[in-house]
């Protein structure tokens, strides 16, 4: 009899121990490591970490009881209690209004309440639309390109490969195109992701609250390069901003047809690299490439990925 009754403690004991043991893992594991998307650096980042906490704490008021439930269900009615006739099964439940309202009312309530929460943010965080500040918003205009990404500062008339630099507390409207295949730009301590796709230009609005540098990467397979397909976004003060700007604008490569058709072509691990931008409709000629009649590369762009 002893030995049974360890038994059944052992039964109950070991899948608590088992809970425990993987919620500690994962307290040591948030403890030891950075999780990007819980450690946000602007608004856009402490808004969408939110609704992660939101929409968590919502799923665990069915899971929990879910869990919980399926455990004592299976510790109660085991055969060797069926057998002992320790308990009876008596499955009377079905015309019980009280709990049927209740597996009924609340997902109907999470439910409405996951509604109303996504109705709002999807208003709120739609990135196209412009984040309210008293400063002028910096436009990167930015291509995914086989492996790497290219950014493009259209009113400083610079660019960088695999790094981009703004100020902080400055919004940035990123305007988003592909030269390759589809793929996703996404800084996640700064804000959500967004499709960059050939003969479209996406945007993304986002903004830095503090000075740091933040990696960026891509959300969506692009080949063999994927992996290695990462950029560092880079928010420093309005005076670094601007004299990086002008370290750029001496910087002796230029950025034309030539040696953007050279960077376009497949490459990956490529090192943040500086250009002074010479083509200054490079972004809409690249964009518009594949907007053409025939489907051909627009004239002066033909062979950029030959």
């Amino acid at each position: 009899m002893t030995r049974k009754k360890s038994q059944r403690k052992l039964k109950i004991a070991l899948p608590v121990l088992i809970v425990l043991g993987i919620l500690a893992a994962l307290a040591w594991y948030l403890h030891r490591h950075t999780v990007a998307v819980l450690e946000p650096a602007g608004q856009v980042g402490y808004k969408e970490r939110q609704l992660m906490i939101i929409g968590i704490l919502l799923s665990a008021i069915v899971l929990v009881p879910v869990y919980i439930m399926t455990v004592v269900i299976a510790m109660k009615y085991r055969e060797e209690n069926h057998e002992t006739r320790k308990v009876k099964y008596s499955p009377d439940w079905d015309g019980s209004r009280l709990f049927e309202s209740i597996w009924w009312g609340i997902p109907i309530a999470i439910i409405g309440t996951l509604s109303v929460v996504a109705w709002n943010s999807s208003h709120a965080l739609d990135p196209y639309k412009a984040l309210a500040s008293a400063k002028q918003p910096l436009t990167v205009q930015v291509v995914a390109l086989d492996w790497k990404w290219l950014f493009i500062y259209p009113q400083q008339h610079v660019a960088s490969v695999n790094m981009v630099e703004i100020p902080a507390n400055t919004p940035v409207d990123f305007q988003i195109t592909s030269d390759t295949v589809m793929n996703s730009f996404w800084i996640p301590q700064l804000g959500g992701q967004i499709y960059a796709m050939p003969g479209m230009s996406t945007h993304l609005h986002l903004v830095a609250d503090r000075n740091g540098s933040f990696m960026g990467s891509p959300a969506n397979i692009a080949g063999s390069g994927f992996a290695r397909m990462m950029f560092t976004a880079k928010a420093v003060s309005q005076a670094d901003f601007n004299a990086w700007v002008r370290q750029a604008s001496s910087s002796p490569k230029q950025l034309n047809t030539a040696s953007y058709n050279q960077l376009a072509r497949p490459s990956d691990s490529v090192k943040p690299e500086n250009y002074s931008l010479v083509t200054t409709d490079l972004y809409n000629t690249i964009v518009m490439k594949y907007m053409s009649p025939d489907g051909k590369p627009a004239v002066g762009m033909r062979g950029m990925n030959e």
